[in-house]
């Protein structure tokens, strides 16, 4: 027993010692252990910012940990891109934008140092922003029918407003021009903060916008909604047609999403995606998106992929139809 004594005390400070040094790294290896950085490629106050602001408040509750939202609005998009490119593969920094920034950007600027296959991985299909077909009240056009005649009896007659060439609003409705072989004149303004009144003022008798810009003059009976670009009705107005019953395959509606850069573990993103879904079905997240103009969906990294993809496929075909091209 003697002999054997010294042995056990041996082992048994071995084991303690190996515990000792393995419950720091089991801790290490908890996620997250630290704040999650949300990086929106544009200014407060955007879709993508509202959506981010509105996931990462219920997913820091998910977690157990702060999800910080970072805008680096600038160089469309390179300087978002630059600063997930830099931060560490571990799954506390990620992107969230619409999917301009890999369908529209790469069309219509040259080299711009990021590319969706190459640097990012998707996680999150968040959410969707379907615009409106609206026309002043004065146009003799109560539906989207009604319109399409209207414009094929005066070609050439009637402005459509937008929110500057190469916006989703623009080519939104040269995609729309080009499968009804329609002839409107385009009135392009810097954002929906011009176009939406020259559209009450009568200087365009037609354009696409967000919900939130048009409700109020739609109450007032100022604007009509005649259609709207998503795939499908919207619960915000489910009266209101999709422009796809008529064309079908149409869908230009904004998304949102969550992107991790390549290299982040796989493990990471399975884990945000979950709880992406489980906060987009919150009766709270469904009515707050509502109000801005924005359809929760929670998809898979899967569904998102194909829904960048798609994006993709479609305003390329847009972007050659209105004649942009690459600066």
């Amino acid at each position: 027993m003697k002999q054997r004594r010294p042995l056990l005390l041996a082992t048994a400070a071995l084991i303690a010692g190996t515990l000792s040094l393995s419950m720091p790294a089991l801790c290490q290896t908890t996620y997250p252990n630290k704040p999650i950085k949300f990086v929106v490629p544009y200014s407060a106050g955007g879709l993508p910012d509202t959506v981010a602001r509105i996931f990462a408040q219920r997913l820091g509750d998910k977690l157990g940990q702060s999800v910080v939202v970072d805008n680096k609005p600038g160089a469309n998009g390179v300087v978002a891109a630059q600063a997930i490119a830099s931060a560490p593969k571990d799954g506390y920094t990620f992107l969230v934008t619409d999917g301009s920034m890999f369908s529209i950007n790469p069309a219509i600027y040259k080299n711009l140092g990021y590319d969706y296959k190459r640097d990012f991985l998707p996680v999150s299909l968040a959410a969707r922003a379907p615009l409106y077909l609206a026309v002043n009240a004065k146009v003799p056009a109560a539906t989207l029918q009604d319109f399409i005649a209207l414009a094929k009896a005066k070609p050439g007659t009637l402005n459509y407003g937008s929110s500057g060439i190469g916006s989703t609003h623009h080519l939104t409705m040269e995609a729309m021009k080009a499968s009804l072989n329609l002839d409107l004149t385009h009135v392009p303004f810097k954002g929906s903060g011009q176009s939406v009144p020259a559209l009450i003022g009568g200087q365009v008798e037609v354009l696409f916008s967000a919900l939130p810009s048009l409700a109020g003059f739609v109450k007032s009976g100022q604007v009509r909604l005649l259609a709207s670009n998503a795939a499908q009705r919207s619960s915000q107005a489910p009266s209101v047609p999709a422009i796809s019953e008529m064309i079908p395959g149409f869908d230009f509606a904004p998304i949102v999403g969550v992107l991790a850069a390549t290299g982040t573990p796989a493990s990471v993103i399975e884990r945000i995606s979950s709880e992406m879904a489980a906060i987009a079905k919150m009766p709270e997240v469904i009515q707050t998106l509502n109000n801005a103009g924005i359809d929760p969906i929670g998809g898979s990294p899967v569904e998102y992929n194909k829904a960048i993809l798609g994006e993709n496929e479609r305003l390329a075909k847009a972007i050659a139809i209105a004649g942009i091209k690459a600066e």
